[in-house]
């Protein structure tokens, strides 16, 4: 039993411990900072993933679940010690902090008055007009000072933001309110991605371990683009969406980075724009290759077939961004647009089979001599997509509620300053009275120094006055007799 009491006292120490707490702190610190350099599952894409890692260090990142860490159980648990450490630390600390706060000590003894760093004697001749003096000066300089009556003497206190001394707690509940809103994302909440092209709606979102989760609305995205700088570096995307539920548009705003939309607590970030890899319209100028007739613009769109004349028409059969011809086939070495080929499928009733036309001409493919038409591309539109990410984080009020609570108690902590002032009558070895002036303050040493050095000068100057006036009333006086 002894055992278990000790072990007990041994583990509630060592959590308790600023050390234990400020190591752990630092280790979350190091953690997130982790994630938010090595790339997250699902917001980034499986082949960018594999193009960023090897495989051997994907396993590991995966296995480690480093391409998830703020999901991970061992980062959730991390924050649950963090947080253990400091309500430990404060039940620890709390009581003599309170009692500090609630029951200020007014009334300094001998042995305190000896080994307060900043303090100074002044001579009087009278302890009533020297704690007069003492008074006027403390409000002179903003303090309110108390009169504290004993059995020997009336001494003064003073004091200004006492309530600074409490802020570490104010910060200590931040923390706590940051990390209980991550503990609750971590556990309750998910997240995931879903690519759109303008036009599509889905409800279905990838998420991050692979599943598909059904949302009870579907998202539609109107419309997507990139704005870029002179260099032509991306400089802003941005997605028009609109919230579809029960057929009906129920919430639509145009999203940028960080300002997310935000529709029963699902939030809809822009993560990603780019390139599908798919063409959307392909124009061509169309004219009769033996040369009749006035040439014409017609848009294609993949499988839109378009009547050439009476007889004819052409389909948009295949468009390959960046092509390569081996094994005798046409494959697709990349979706960015190097080496773009274009299969186009002309049928007339005229001709027992259809004819296929490949721009540029693909040798043992192209059929372009049988055609009645030539086509020249003119322009090309290819298709883009926006990626989104998708999250429910039921934590995030704690989140907000400790960051807003963190900059109050931050405030607290460097803006205001604990000082207290003593004065308290004094005799000398030979009984010859003085004035005690004592203070301190829990920062800022040097520029209470000064304001220390203000108040003796004050002091020492409402004596002189109070004295030259006593001097002038007793010549008076005398002048009179």
């Amino acid at each position: 039993m002894a055992g278990t009491n000790h072990l007990g006292r041994k583990l509630w120490q060592t959590l308790s411990s600023i050390r234990t707490g400020v190591i752990l702190l630092i280790v979350v610190v190091i953690v997130a900072a982790a994630g938010t350099m090595i790339l997250q599952r699902p917001i980034t894409d499986t082949d960018e993933m594999q193009r960023t890692y090897s495989p051997q260090v994907l396993r590991a990142l995966d296995a480690l679940q480093l391409t998830d860490v703020y999901h991970a159980w061992w980062f959730i648990l991390l924050m649950v010690l963090v947080s253990c450490s400091i309500v430990a630390a404060s039940i620890q600390r709390f009581p003599n902090s309170w009692r500090y706060f609630s029951r200020p000590y007014k009334s300094p003894n001998d042995s305190f008055r000896h080994s307060l760093a900043t303090q100074a004697t002044i001579s009087i001749e009278d302890e009533e007009a020297g704690v007069l003096a003492a008074a006027s000066a403390l409000r002179k300089l903003g303090y309110k000072p108390d009169l504290v009556t004993t059995e020997k003497h009336v001494s003064l206190f003073a004091e200004r933001h006492r309530v600074s001394e409490l802020a570490v707690y104010v910060v200590h509940a931040s923390l706590l309110l940051i990390f209980m809103g991550g503990i609750i994302d971590g556990l309750f909440g998910w997240s995931g991605f879903v690519a759109l092209t303008p036009g599509q709606q889905s409800s279905k979102i990838e998420m991050r371990n692979g599943t598909v989760r059904t949302l009870p609305f579907a998202v539609r995205c109107d419309s997507a683009g990139q704005e870029n700088y002179a260099d032509g570096s991306p400089k802003r995307w941005w997605s028009k969406l609109a919230i579809v539920q029960d057929g009906q548009d129920v919430r639509n705003k145009e999203i940028v980075v960080n300002d997310p939309l935000v529709y029963r607590a699902v939030r809809f970030y822009q993560a990603s724009y780019g390139p599908t890899g798919k063409v959307e319209k392909i124009t061509f100028s169309v004219r009769q290759a033996n040369g009749e007739g006035t040439p014409r613009d017609i848009a294609l769109a993949p499988e839109q077939q378009v009547q050439l004349d009476a007889d004819t028409s052409v389909v948009l059969a295949e468009f390959i961004p960046d092509y390569v011809v081996r094994d005798n086939q046409v494959y697709t070495r990349s979706q960015s647009v190097d080496n773009p080929a274009v299969h186009l499928v002309v049928e007339s009733k005229r001709s027992a089979r259809p004819v296929n036309i490949w721009l540029p001409p693909i040798e043992g493919f192209a059929e372009n001599a049988l055609s009645t038409y030539v086509f020249e591309p003119q322009d090309l539109q290819m298709g883009h997509y926006t990626g989104l990410q998708v999250s429910h984080e039921p934590g995030q009020w704690g989140v907000w509620s400790g960051v807003v609570l963190m900059g109050i108690g931050l405030a607290f902590v460097f803006y205001l300053v604990h000082t207290r002032y003593w004065v308290v009558p004094v005799r000398d070895a030979h009984g010859h009275p003085g004035l005690w002036v004592g203070g301190t303050a829990n920062r800022n040493r040097e520029a209470f120094e000064e304001n220390f050095k203000q108040l003796v000068e004050e002091i020492e100057a409402k004596l002189k006055a109070e004295s030259a006036a006593l001097a002038r009333l007793h010549t008076m006086s005398m002048a009179g007799n």
